[in-house]
């Protein structure tokens, strides 16, 4: 006994496989019969612009090989029931009803006689809703616009099949704030006069887009912008002392300038060209731009680092155009000065130098010359003494700054 109630139950979900559609239907919603609360039948909600819009339903009985008969019934508001008959579509797979006014529909299925499904829908009518877009205020830091959303048709009727009770179907508004280029605004789809804090730099279309359950309706409006932004960028941002820095304005309206370099310098034009730090030391720099209209904004760059003064000292070379250790060379940094005496073994000067700025930047050291002849110095012991100072006003003169370089060949 058991197997035939399975077979049955099995059974069940297939024999209700029958769907109702509403092709150009902007959405659905489901009815809420008191008489039936378990029983949901499709509303579908079309946008009446024209004032002639009709709906299409359509049947259909998928998974389901065979034809049926489809039998279609409207909603009659005299006799509250469905019993005004419309058509009937015999031995077929699905059936289409189209320019169905608003109302109610049911749908009958049978298969050689025996009812096999009923469907049941509701189609409803809406008119475009209200949308106002436009500009509550202006100011420089910030911009607040104002909206409007309401639904020009409120609500919809519907009747309970059983008690031929009305039911109100109440209408559902919801909005979208966008812009044209994007920019930033604040719960677009939950406030209607949204305010934002990151107003756009360059000008933009506003755009509310307001939805009703069948309709939708867009306003927009221009909006030039008069927003400010200070920027620029510094290349490097490290480095040793004379530091070059780089610094490329990438402002937005500005028409006033001010910069602070950090190191008690300042400049008021809008492309100050590359700026010098002597000093070693940490710097940052602050741009302040003002605007015709008075907008203020200022940004403040990274850090930049000028490196200490410090030298290091080899002790050990080989000439011979390897292009390895080929010459007695001192890592200086940060340095405003540099001199080295180099000297035999007996006392006699075999190579001097000193200099600073662009002489000492191009030094590259002792090449294992005489003096700077074509004659090679001998390998053996040699004996230096180097006097230098830093840009930090750090003197290298002392003891730890005279020494041994042992040369090879």
């Amino acid at each position: 006994m058991r197997f035939p109630i399975l077979i049955i139950f099995l059974f069940i979900p297939v024999l209700s496989a029958a769907q109702l559609s509403a092709p150009g239907a902007k959405s659905v919603r489901h009815s809420s019969y008191p008489s039936s609360p378990g029983v949901k039948d499709p509303l579908f909600f079309y946008c009446n612009v024209t004032g002639s819009e009709t709906g299409t339903l359509v049947a259909i009985r998928p998974e389901i090989s065979g034809s049926y008969d489809f039998s279609w019934y409207r909603w009659d508001d005299v006799s509250d029931s469905f019993s005004s008959f419309l058509k009937k579509d015999t031995d077929v797979g699905s059936s289409t009803a189209a320019g169905l006014p608003e109302g109610g529909y049911r749908i009958m299925i049978d298969s050689s006689g025996l009812r096999v499904d009923t469907l049941t829908g509701w189609i409803f009518f809406d008119t475009p809703p209200i949308a106002e877009a436009g500009l509550q205020q202006q100011l420089c830091n910030r911009v607040a616009l104002q909206g409007k959303a309401e639904a020009s048709t409120q609500n919809f009727t519907y009747y309970d099949p059983l008690t031929a009770n009305q039911i109100v179907q109440n209408n559902v508004i919801t909005f979208l704030w966008s812009s044209t280029p994007s920019s930033v605004i604040p719960y677009p789809d939950i406030e209607i006069n949204p305010v934002t804090y990151t107003p756009p730099l360059e000008d933009v279309t506003y755009k509310l887009t307001v939805n009703s359950l069948g309709c939708s309706t867009d306003s927009s409006f221009f909006y030039e912008s008069i927003h400010v932004k200070a920027d620029f960028t510094v290349d490097p941002v490290q480095g040793e002392a004379p530091l070059e820095v780089i610094i490329t304005d990438k402002s937005v309206r500005g028409d006033i300038y001010e910069w602070d370099f950090g190191d008690d310098t300042v400049s008021y034009v809008k492309d100050p060209g590359p700026h010098v730090y002597y000093k070693p030391g940490e710097y940052t720099i602050l741009l302040k731009i003002e605007s015709s209209l008075n907008c203020i904004d200022s940004v403040r760059s990274q850090k930049i680092v000028v490196d200490p003064s410090s030298i290091n000292i080899p002790n050990v070379f080989s000439p011979g155009d390897d292009g390895y250790n080929d010459k007695f060379r001192i890592d200086a940094t940060s340095m405003r000065y540099v001199s080295m005496a180099v000297f035999s073994q007996s006392g006699i000067k075999v190579y001097g130098f000193s200099g600073e700025g662009e002489r000492l930047k191009n030094w590259d050291g002792w090449d294992g010359k005489i003096n700077n002849s074509s004659i090679d110095a001998s390998p053996g012991i040699y004996f230096y003494v180097i006097r230098a100072l830093g840009w930090d006003d750090e003197r290298y003169d002392g003891k730890e700054y005279r020494g041994f370089v042992y040369l090879y060949r």
